[in-house]
């Protein structure tokens, strides 16, 4: 898979480059206002006990039961992850076979890359008109910043991309539906990005969001929560529930090109990242997409007269750009904007 490096100049805008890192470095007792969002919807502690749900955990997917093949393990793995990405569009995979060495190594090095002082990330700093770098894009001057950074990390991709495509495939099998047509968007030229994460200690956590609530502009997203501090929130029946991560388990989430390619039948989680007083919290979020040069909307196998198109088709180079240029993250509205 490619690099969204790929992406052309003007597919963001940065009129201002900014650091929570090195302002949480002050002895803070508030936030600054730049961060503050006095209109966050309530958390489920703020909930009363008639308005808190049924949610309990999200769905546990085992990779070793699915790649075992024809077995009845298989097929109620299968069906639980068919499940999981229709009702909810979120679950945590356990024996996913990632080198624990390898994420042990790369927990290290995020961690040592910031902690560098800032002269030296800055070497690395998001230029105008990119998405790639370390910092954080303000594109006005009044918008309200995540409380996070951000950098790239390519040398991570080759181990989650085969990952990724195993997945790809079961998520195919479980719809019934033609792997080809996602190989000829995923496979060899489809694109890849990684937004490594690192949110500081906030004096005030209850006032600013780690990362505002959105959906994925992607295939799948699979989250590697390195230090095992929770702050992923995902909305369910109009209520935003945590996410309590396994240990050593990744949390995969279906993306909102998946859920115009599935035509609905597989559904993108809206998700928000929160902070807290006392730990920081450092993330690693790989998204793998169809190739840029190709055609996203729902796939042939899955039209018929009685099951017609729900999403227009679109080129994926003018998704992502026209996905980019927005302000700031909103929800699910992008993809809406999609449906026919």
């Amino acid at each position: 898979m490619a690099s969204l490096s790929q992406l052309p100049a003007g597919s963001g805008s940065s009129n201002s480059l900014l650091s929570v890192i090195e302002t949480a470095k002050e002895p803070l007792t508030s936030v600054p206002q730049c961060y503050v969002r006095l209109q966050q919807e309530p958390t489920p502690s703020e909930l009363s006990d008639d308005n808190k749900g049924t949610f309990r955990s999200i769905p546990t997917i085992d990779m070793t039961k699915l790649v075992k093949g024809e077995t009845s393990d298989f097929a109620n793995q299968l069906e639980k992850l068919h499940s999981a990405c229709k009702d909810l569009g979120i679950f945590q995979l356990v024996n996913h076979g990632v080198n624990p060495m390898l994420l042990e190594n790369l927990e290290h090095e995020i961690e040592v890359f910031f902690k560098l002082p800032l002269e030296e990330k800055m070497k690395y700093a998001i230029r105008s008109g990119d998405v790639e770098g370390y910092g954080n894009i303000a594109k006005t001057k009044d918008q309200k910043l995540d409380w996070g950074d951000r950098n790239t990390l390519e040398s991570y991709f080759m181990e989650l991309d085969q990952l990724a495509m195993r997945l790809l495939g079961f998520m195919v099998k479980a719809l019934k539906t033609d792997m080809r047509e996602i190989e000829e968007l995923f496979d060899t030229d489809g694109m890849q990005s990684v937004r490594m994460t690192y949110y500081p200690p906030c004096p005030q956590p209850e006032l600013v969001v780690g990362l505002s609530p959105h959906s994925d502009v992607c295939g799948i997203t699979i989250l590697n929560q390195l230090n095992g501090v929770d702050g992923l929130q995902i909305k369910k029946d109009g209520a935003w529930m945590p996410v309590n991560f396994q240990k050593d388990a990744f949390v995969v989430n279906v993306g909102d090109i998946f859920e115009m390619l599935s035509n609905g039948v597989y559904k993108s989680i809206e998700h928000r990242a929160m902070v807290n007083s006392e730990k920081e919290r450092v993330s690693v979020a790989m998204f793998f997409s169809p190739k840029f040069e190709a055609e996203i909307g729902p796939l042939r196998s899955l039209i018929t007269p009685e099951n017609p198109p729900l999403f227009q088709g679109v080129g994926m180079e003018k998704y992502v750009n026209d996905f980019f240029s927005r302000l700031r993250l909103d929800g699910k509205s992008y993809l809406e904007q999609m449906k026919i």
